[in-house]
């Protein structure tokens, strides 16, 4: 291949793999998850228009998108509800006994005064009695407009009725009048108050049903003369009115609370409104054009709203995966891309779920395996990045499993939603079998039941035995399909996205996988420097924060390009000699170089993951090869010829480490195979082997692509030192800068 077809290629290269740290990518694939949101609550916030007319036939089946109110219906309730209301009256207490008490007064007062002819008495009666009858209503009404004490409405009617209902004394009873003595009177006076105030403790309509009874109250009375029980009982009659009036404020105020107190018409979710080929009418365009369901006037504040609303959701993703990641984002589009799906696979097991759920089986939403997104990003993502995605889904299944209507977020669900959620990423962020998700499966089914029996218990009011065995049930089941779901999708991505998850690592570090097992028969000296690497680079990364898994599998693969040529590296030369010191230094070079750039070849053979691969590829950096370099010099020099080679032709050729991993690893892999060249290794030894392996690299530059700091090396070093004293293999010692000694090849390892 020709150098410009090679540059053509690590162009094209570029470009595929660009995308993935491209900031324009970034963004937009946030901008998607924006839409997805909008789109997945649209069809429960945002209701769908229609353009019909009045008058035509629909073309469509038309059906309440959500519990609407009926006006019509709602008014026609009301006005039911009004009809209902009976008439409203008012007990009026006006004291008639002392009207009563005023006329004897004055009778006695007349009768007693002998200059008035008993003639002009009977005349003056005939006019004085009724007058302070109708005087003594007056001015029970004139005061009480004064006081307030009854409606003007009131007191018109209690005027009106006790006009239409006045009582005319007999002309011989005037007569009997102007012949009593003032004994009589005051005989008369206490029993008749007594009748009077006895027969208005009933409520009286009609002054004529109480009047009935006056004849037979005087004559059970104590009085004795016939003319005293006849006054009485004309008086009485005349004093007696109506003290229960209709009260038409309180009517109206009545039939206003009844229609206040009828509740709304609805019409319920689903509902059908129009059938397709049925006309319009004018009430149902009215119905459609109250709630907003035409075209006509288009309201874009609900679409603003949820934009907004979408926007916030897709932000909070954002700037916590930017606030956790300092300078550098945290994770590549790849990564984001499939975060999203998960959010898309998440989201429409909620709307398959929400087809099936009904207002008479709401707890058919416990069914919905939510939990499967929060469990995907676990494994593949990140656990803090699933607790704040958890919180989001609880968000999104409370909208989308809402079958409430006239609210926006079912509290039950989303509680529901986030426990399972924060159950599953607890029981399976450190999984590292496949048999965990099972365990954390079953772990979602009991708290998800759990989290459903103690709603059960809160809300008492909206549950039964059956609904809570029901939502029990669901629950469960759900757990059963997020295991379902899990188990079947974790594969998917983590061959489309090249993720190592946990599992697929511990999967790798199986001895039986082909690699391994032709590493161990083929290479068994570089199969023990390899575990014995992982198990340095795993104490050094977990130490720092890093992922220690992938540096214990990527130690396992990091040298399997050895097995091509097993006898030209040293740990796997047993009783032979050494095949470099019989070779050209250039040559030996060569071999060497090659294992990495083999390593990866055979690694992409076998489909292995590229972090592994790239452990592979960049565990030795742009190091120098000492040794061969000066093999070559001093041969130049024996032949008295100039050296046709520069340093740069000794140096391996990268990439440099890209990540702490492969940093690490490459430190590991220097450190092991130095400390066992030392025959009777110190902890001093130890010390300056590690600190000189680790300067020496940072000198050379090899960690300027990763973002290893000053103070993790110290702690790497460090923690190297307390693992490597265990480790005393036979290993040829790394020279000075320039060594005469007979060599093997250090670099070989």
């Amino acid at each position: 291949m020709t150098s410009k077809e090679m540059s053509k290629g690590k162009s094209f290269q570029n470009r595929a793999t660009g995308w993935k740290y491209s900031v324009w990518a970034r963004y937009l694939l946030f901008l998607f998850l924006v839409i997805l949101f909008y789109v997945s609550l649209s069809s429960k916030l945002l209701p769908e228009r229609y353009d019909i007319q009045e008058g035509t036939r629909s073309e469509v089946n038309i059906v309440a998108p959500m519990q609407i109110p009926n006006n019509k219906a709602t008014l026609k309730a009301q006005e039911e509800a009004a009809e209902r209301v009976q008439p409203m009256f008012q007990i009026v207490q006006m004291r008639n006994e002392n009207l009563m008490t005023t006329l004897l007064d004055r009778i006695d007062r007349l009768n007693q005064d002998d200059q008035i002819s008993s003639q002009d008495k009977i005349d003056i009666y005939r006019d004085e009695i009724p007058q302070r009858q109708r005087d003594f209503v007056s001015n029970f009404i004139n005061n009480n407009r004064k006081t307030g004490t009854y409606s003007d409405t009131l007191l018109e009617e209690i005027r009106n009725v006790v006009q239409e209902q006045s009582y005319r004394i007999p002309e011989e009873t005037y007569i009997k009048i102007s012949r009593l003595t003032s004994d009589d009177i005051q005989e008369m006076k206490p029993v008749a108050r007594d009748i009077v105030a006895r027969l208005m403790t009933d409520q009286v309509s009609e002054a004529t049903i109480a009047r009935a009874k006056v004849a037979e109250m005087v004559s059970a009375s104590s009085l004795g003369k016939r003319t005293q029980r006849e006054v009485v009982q004309e008086l009485t009659r005349l004093v007696v009115t109506a003290n229960r009036f209709y009260d038409e404020e309180g009517t109206k105020e009545a039939k206003v609370q009844a229609r206040e107190n009828t509740p709304t018409v609805f019409i319920k979710q689903g509902d059908p409104l129009i059938s397709k080929g049925e006309v319009i009418t004018p009430e149902i365009y009215a119905l459609l054009d109250e709630n907003g369901l035409l075209k006509n006037e288009v309201n874009y504040w609900p679409q603003l709203g949820l934009l907004l609303f979408s926007c916030m959701l897709s932000a909070a993703i954002l700037m916590f995966i930017q606030q956790g990641s300092g300078t550098h984002f945290k994770y590549n589009n790849a990564q984001l891309l499939m975060l999203v799906l998960i959010f898309i696979i998440t989201i429409v097991v909620m709307h398959v779920t929400a087809l099936i759920q009904t207002n008479e089986r709401p707890f058919i939403g416990f069914l919905a395996p939510v939990a499967v997104g929060a469990m995907l990003i676990a494994l593949l993502l990140d656990t803090s990045l699933a607790f704040v995605c958890s919180i989001l889904i609880g968000l999104l299944s409370s909208i989308i499993l809402n079958i409430h209507q006239g609210q926006l977020f079912d509290f039950e669900l989303g509680f529901f939603a986030v426990a399972v959620s924060f159950v599953a990423i607890f029981a399976t962020h450190r999984a590292s079998q496949r048999s965990t998700i099972l365990k954390g499966a079953i772990m979602v089914c009991l708290f998800g039941s759990l989290a459903v029996f103690i709603l059960a218990l809160i809300d008492a009011g909206d549950w039964n035995r059956t609904t809570t065995l029901y939502g029990i049930g669901y629950a469960f089941a759900g757990g059963v399909l997020t295991a379902i779901l899990v188990i079947g999708l974790m594969p998917f991505f983590e061959t489309s996205f090249g993720i190592l998850s946990a599992l697929k690592l511990v999967e790798l570090s199986n001895p039986n996988h082909p690699l391994l097992r032709k590493l161990l028969t083929e290479t068994p000296g570089t199969y023990h420097h390899s575990v014995m690497v992982g198990n340095l680079s795993e104490a050094a990364a977990e130490a720092i924060g890093a992922n220690g898994l992938l540096c214990r599998v990527g130690s396992y693969y990091h040298d399997i390009g050895k097995t091509k040529r097993p006898v030209y590296f040293i740990e796997n030369q047993n009783n032979m000699e050494n095949p470099h010191d019989s070779i050209d230094p250039k040559l030996s070079k060569s071999i060497i170089i090659a294992h990495a750039r083999d390593g990866v070849e055979m690694q992409k053979d076998y489909k292995l993951p590229k972090p592994i691969r790239d452990i592979a590829e960049q565990h030795h950096g742009t190091t120098f090869l000492h040794y061969f370099y000066h093999k070559a010099l001093r041969q130049a020099e024996e032949a008295g010829i100039e050296p046709d080679f520069t340093e740069e032709d000794f140096r391996y050729p990268g990439p440099k480490a890209q990540s702490k991993e492969s940093a690490i690893v490459g430190i590991a892999d220097s450190v092991e195979a130095a400390v066992r060249s030392l025959r009777k290794p110190t902890v001093e030894q130890v010390e300056s082997m590690i600190e000189k392996i680790i300067k020496g690299r940072l000198d050379d530059h090899q960690f300027n692509d990763c973002d290893l700091t000053m103070r993790e090396l110290d702690v790497i070093s460090k923690t190297l030192k307390e693992t490597v004293m265990g480790i005393f293999h036979s290993r040829i010692e790394y020279p000075e800068e320039i060594k005469k000694a007979k060599p093997t090849s250090p670099e070989a390892g």
